[in-house]
């Protein structure tokens, strides 16, 4: 594969394409913009829902994100939603009461359109006082279908927690987690990221093997699997998850040391 070069380009977000100060570096951008030149586009994949994606949008001027772990798809230029995959009011209500019933102090937020609401005993990690933010019971916030249900819990490990959520959720939704906290983050059965670029690949004319993806977390492994069995490429950074190490094509750089430009850059010598 020393000459092959892809038709496009897909990169995970955070601890991927932003470094950890949530820049892009300019020497990314222009790798971006080279690429770009050459008819090869970005496409974001990334657990963020739309409501963050604002910044990113303003510093790469527009194209595609797959949102919400492939639950939405979004055109960053028009700001505008053209797909979504909610997890329903009734599956809702059961993964819920399932993990409340097995581990009752998980407490649980969602994501929804351009709103995010979390129970009170919920601490949110980045969206104090943010717009769009609110309190909210839980039967409130699973009354109508959400893009994403988030499970915390404050005291157990992360692993161990995202395992429980696992094995109580079974196969009514998908589970996967993209924090170091104990955090599960819970889309609608059969979505992940895959599916999203899967479906968007499909209306571009391309296959797996047309594309680099780039990513970090446990919740890139289902693009990894896709990309890698299509006969792509799949590229872990150099700090990723172990399983996301594992699952690789290849390693490039950390996100801080500009690792998406480094290996783009070496498919262009």
């Amino acid at each position: 594969m020393s000459d092959w070069r892809p038709k496009l380009i897909v990169s995970d977000l955070d601890g991927t394409l932003l470094r950890n100060d949530e820049t892009i570096s300019d020497a990314t951008l222009a790798e971006l913009h080279r690429w770009a030149d050459d008819g090869v586009p970005l496409v974001l994949a990334t657990g963020r829902p739309p409501r963050w994606m604002l910044g990113v949008r303003d510093r790469l001027g527009g194209g595609t994100a797959i949102c919400c772990n492939g639950a939405v798809l979004l055109d960053l230029g028009e700001f505008q939603v053209l797909e979504e995959h909610p997890v329903q009011p009734e599956v809702l209500r059961q993964i819920t009461g399932r993990l409340r019933e097995h581990q009752p102090d998980t407490w649980f937020a969602v994501e929804y359109g351009d709103q995010f609401r979390h129970e009170p005993i919920y601490r949110p990690r980045w969206d104090r006082d943010a717009p769009g933010v609110a309190v909210a019971t839980l039967a409130e916030m699973v009354a109508q279908p959400v893009a994403k249900l988030l499970a915390r819990h404050e005291r157990m490990g992360r692993d161990q927690f995202v395992a429980l959520v696992a094995e109580v959720v079974g196969d009514t939704a998908t589970v996967t987690y993209s924090s170091s906290d104990a955090m599960a983050e819970i889309s609608a059965v059969g979505i992940t990221k895959a599916t999203g670029l899967a479906r968007l690949a499909a209306e571009r004319g391309l296959t797996a093997a047309d594309i680099v993806y780039f990513g970090d977390m446990p919740n890139d492994l289902a693009a990894f699997d896709w990309v890698r069995e299509g006969g792509g490429r799949a590229v872990a950074m150099a700090h990723a998850h172990p399983d996301v190490l594992a699952a690789a094509t290849d390693v490039t750089d950390s996100n801080d040391a500009e690792g998406v430009a480094v290996l783009l850059a070496s498919l262009r010598a």
